[in-house]
């Protein structure tokens, strides 16, 4: 986001959610054009309630010529006022990179941190944003020279912080360590959707690669990954590959070497850092199937039967498995019996979650449920609300990525190990039952 343009006339305000909807009010707030009344606000909490109770919830809302665009995060609303026809994405993308760099601040984005804050937070919000125009927006260099600790000013020592100024600004100068490594982490979510039938109606992949760096210098590294793209220009499109879409990078990726040749060639930030992200469209397989059988006994109990099983590699082992079984919303007096993990009634989301911790690939369990229902029955309709599923499979990718290298060239001449760890985690895992 550092350097590109929104529409500038934005005003960003940070609106609490209390205990009540109705009861909301304005924590912080930043008026950086001046051509909307900071009174606007005001119509946003009605304007909200209004959609929420007709279900049709809208990220942009109008009031007049003036459009709300927000998100929430815990219980806070980030609410950007405009009165111009804003470029939309780029506005949701700055109220993004907001909580990210206050949560990087302060561990938890929420409304005692603001509150305990509140002098770090307006000084980070004006230099995230000037006059409508993004500005720095990395929580790395901002703690340079914003932080939450006294100074001392010294007038003689005061300068500007390098990474502000120099070329490499996501990366200060002298940075120095005992022992030179990089960790690299390649994270793909799997989004699915199974319907009542049992077919798959949607799947995609989601991965990252992040970065750990620890390294001297200013090193230039070089990632190399399987991608057909790139095996298709060298001519050697042998082995597994795989197609990556709607491939972003951070700021240190040389683009233009990118689309030449398909090198992902950088100068990587200090410390934690996300280098992409990419998409891959293809059909997965579920990795965890889940049958489900329900009964109803004279509408005075339901009993409910929970079949999972594990469809990839033998060698894998699946970790923290939850499964999440809708249940009637009047049900009570839950009784469980599972072949392994533990299961619980979580009434206030009228779910019955069943838990386990290891879950090794070609395995099958069960979870059998009873709950009592009212004697009155209840002729209304409830919907069908899907079984949703949360895993983690480590040393394993669906897709088959693979960093094929990892070249570090450094003036100094130094050596470096490059760590690679591969995981695959559930997106949105939901699979529809005929409760």
């Amino acid at each position: 986001m550092t350097g590109v343009a929104l529409e500038p006339n934005l005003s960003h305000l940070i609106s609490c959610q209390g205990k009540e909807l109705s009861s909301p009010y304005v924590l912080i707030c930043r008026n950086y054009k001046g051509d909307v009344d900071m009174a606007e606000i005001d119509h946003f909490l009605p304007l909200l309630m209004t959609q929420e109770e007709e279900g049709l919830t809208c990220p942009i809302m109008s009031h007049g010529n003036v459009h709300f665009l927000w998100i929430k995060h815990t219980n806070l609303y980030l609410v950007a006022t405009t009165n111009k026809n804003s470029n939309a994405s780029l506005v949701y993308a700055f109220l993004y990179k907001v909580v990210e760099v206050f949560t990087e601040y302060f561990t938890e984005l929420e409304e005692e941190s603001i509150q305990d804050n509140f002098v770090v937070v307006y000084e980070l919000l004006d230099e995230l944003m000037d006059f409508g125009f993004p500005q720095t927006t990395d929580s790395k260099i901002l703690q340079e020279y914003i932080t939450q600790e006294g100074t001392k000013l010294e007038v003689a020592k005061t300068k500007v912080p390098t990474t502000v100024t120099n070329a490499v600004s996501w990366r200060s100068e002298g940075i120095k360590y005992k022992k030179n490594e990089v960790f690299i982490d390649v994270i793909e979510s799997i989004n699915l959707l199974v319907n009542a039938n049992g077919s798959v109606m949607s799947s995609d992949i989601v991965g990252t690669v992040k970065l750990k760096t620890m390294l001297s210098g200013m090193p230039e590294l070089r990632l190399g990954l399987n991608d057909r793209a790139l095996f298709a220009l060298t001519g050697r499109d042998k082995g597994k590959t795989v197609t990556m879409e709607d491939v972003k990078f951070h700021q240190c990726v040389r683009l233009s070497r990118f689309e030449s040749d398909r090198t992902i060639s950088f100068i990587p930030p200090d410390g934690e850092s996300e280098l992409m992200s990419y998409r891959i469209n293809t059909h997965v397989k579920p990795l965890i199937w889940i049958e489900s059988v329900i009964e109803k006994f004279s509408h005075s109990r339901v009993e409910i039967m929970v079949k999972a099983k594990g469809q990839f590699k033998k060698q894998s082992v699946a970790n923290n498995v939850e499964v999440r079984v809708p249940v009637p919303s009047d049900a009570d007096s839950p009784k469980f019996k599972t072949s392994t993990g533990h299961a619980k009634y979580v009434p206030e989301k009228n779910l019955a979650v069943w838990t386990i911790k290891s879950f090794p690939g070609g395995k099958e369990f069960l979870m059998r449920a009873s709950f009592g229902l009212p004697s009155v029955e209840n002729d209304e309709m409830e919907g069908k609300p899907p079984i949703t599923v949360n895993f983690e499979i480590p040393y394993f990718t669906v897709s088959g990525i693979q960093v094929r290298y990892m070249k570090i060239i450094e003036k100094s001449g130094y050596q470096a190990l490059p760590w690679v760890r591969y995981i695959t985690q559930s997106g949105d895992y939901q699979l529809r039952s005929n409760f």
